[in-house]
Order: structure tokens, then sequence, then C-alpha cells
């Protein structure tokens, strides 16, 4: 049995409200079908969504059949979405290495644009992805209001009202505060790691033997010279009055 979405009270109202400032290289760059007018903005809108979704997508991991038919306007960018969230890539770098609880936040992060309203809200959408899967949160969303007023149809979802206007800096970016893989997976996963397949090399011994020309042999000449026995031990130039020998110019010539 299915359960219903749970009702939550958002905490903030900057997703409802339209930012009132000047624009900035931090303003959202919305792609879109209605300002595609030649293949190469197509290309970049379809870059937008892997991006979206996947942060980076290797050309194995792109479905080039959805592409096509993106691109002859047999679907619409939200469908084109829609099959990304529920892709083989999706599940197995995503969805099979994180919480529920992840999932939650990384799907409304990507589709909506904005973070999770507190814990209450991630209750509620980890009830709907406990009981119908990914499928049936992904269409919940995208088949919401918010989402519609938001996107609508053609447009890519993006980072909405990264600028706040009571502050300096804009928000994180979602990829950075939520990573792909939580702590708990990092540590089965053994990250951060450096592995190394070879074997350890060993400096051969011709190679530490001294051929000549090396500084270290000729300190014993140097020490000998008479310059440096009149100074003492050989201390060098570090008695030198260096500003004494400077000559200056006065003021007036």
């Amino acid at each position: 049995m299915a359960l219903p979405l749970l009702k939550y009270a958002p905490t903030t109202q900057n997703s409802r409200v339209n930012p009132l400032r000047v624009g900035s290289d931090e303003d959202p760059k919305a792609a879109s079908m209605d300002r595609a007018m030649d293949p190469k903005d197509l290309n970049l809108l379809i870059e937008s969504c892997y991006r979206q979704i996947f942060f980076y997508a290797f050309k194995v991991d792109r479905n080039l059949t959805l592409e096509s038919q993106l691109r002859d306007g047999q679907m619409s960018v939200r469908d084109f979405i829609r099959s990304l969230c529920l892709s083989d890539t999706f599940t197995r770098s995503f969805y099979n290495l994180n919480s529920n609880y992840r999932v939650v936040r990384h799907l409304v992060e990507k589709l909506l644009g904005r973070p999770t309203h507190g814990r209450s809200e991630e209750i509620a959408w980890a009830a709907v992805l406990m009981t119908r899967g990914v499928r049936g949160m992904v269409d919940d969303i995208l088949n919401g209001q918010e989402y519609l007023d938001a996107f609508g149809y053609d447009t890519v979802p993006y980072h909405r009202n990264r600028v706040v206007g009571s502050r300096d800096l804009g928000e994180t970016p979602f990829n950075i505060t939520t990573p792909r893989y939580e702590a708990y997976y990092r540590g089965i996963l053994g990250f951060p790691q450096i592995v190394y397949s070879g074997g350890m090399k060993t400096i051969p011994a011709r190679s530490r033997q001294r051929r000549g020309g090396f500084p270290e042999d000729y300190l014993p000449w140097v020490r000998n010279l008479p310059a440096m026995r009149n100074q003492g031990g050989g201390s060098g130039n570090a008695n030198i009055d260096y500003l004494a020998k400077v000559p200056y110019r006065s003021i007036g010539r």
C-alpha cells in the first residue's frame, strides 16, 4: 500500500519569493528548449541535463537514444530528466550507494533546485521512496505544481536563489554540500585511498657513487684559500657592512 506524501512546513520562503537583486555571475543559468536555436545549443542543453543529475556523465553513461528523441522533439526536457533519474547509471552509481534520506536530498536538490525543508520533508519523501521506489518519487516531483511552476516542460532544473540578498556570497552548490557517497559508504569503499599496484623501487648503488662535480668535493679546497684564512674560520661575507658601501644620492643634487 502506497503511503501519501506527509504534510511538512517549509523552513524558508526563499524558494517561493522572486529574488530582488542586480544580476551577477552567481545567478543561475537556465537552459531551455525555447532558447536552443541550433545544434550547438542543443548540445549545451543536453550537457546541462547530465550535469544536473549526475554532475558528470562519462561516455558510457550517455544514452544516445534518449538524446536523439530530445533533439527530434519526440520528448520534452522533463521527460529526459525523468529518464536520467530512472536510468541504470543513477541506480548503480548513486541509489545503491546511499541511504534513502540522502537519495531524497539529492532528488529534491537536483529536481526542485532547492534544499529540503528540514527533516520533516526528508521523512515525508523517504516514506514515498520506501513504498513506491525511485520511480514513484520522481513522478510525484516532476508532476508536482512546484516543479511545473519553476521549470515547466522545457527548462533544465537549476539551483534556484543561490544568491541571497542579505548575504555577500550565495549558497554552496549542491554537488559540494551533498557529495555522491555518504560517510558510511566512503568508509566501505575506503575513500580516500591511494591505489598502487607496483613494487617499491630502490636506488641502484651506482647512482650513489660520486663521479666528480659535487660542491661537497671542493669544500676543503675553498677553506684553504688565503681570503678564507684571513677571515678567521671562513665566516664568508657575513661581517661585511653592505649598507656602508652603498652610495647614496643626497637631496638637491
